[in-house]
């Protein structure tokens, strides 16, 4: 079974840092390119970030993150991580990882996913 399993969420408070970790199993990592999604209530799920196949070489944020959002993977551990520094209200949403096969990241939102994982709660409060 392939499947993504998001973790790491949590309160935090404007300002604060939060590390999601997306554990993937049921495939190899190194020739997936990973992307990073967000989607508050009543809002459009939008592209966060993403992570080309291993050799790839790109990485892209969506403006709104760049600068406070590194994302970064971890084949050996079949793991990818949003690390989430600088935290704003506006970064409150459930945050889901996405993958997709020989691929690679052309924009910020990776292109036609094939695997999603449930989600895990971003709410960035005082």
């Amino acid at each position: 079974q392939l499947q993504l399993v998001e973790s790491g969420g949590g309160l935090v408070q404007p300002g604060g840092s939060l590390r999601l970790s997306c554990v993937v199993t049921g495939f190899s990592l190194d020739y997936y390119a990973i992307g990073w999604f967000r989607q508050a209530p009543g809002k459009e799920r939008e592209g966060v970030s993403c992570l080309s196949m291993s050799g790839g070489g790109l990485t892209t944020y969506a403006d709104s993150v760049k600068g406070r959002f590194t994302a970064s993977r971890d084949n050996g551990k079949n793991t990818v991580y949003l690390q989430m520094n600088s935290l704003k209200l506006e970064d409150t949403a459930v945050y889901f990882c996405a993958a997709r096969a020989y691929s690679d990241c052309s924009g910020v939102a990776l292109t036609a996913p094939r695997y999603w994982g449930q989600g895990t709660q971003v709410t960035v409060s005082s």
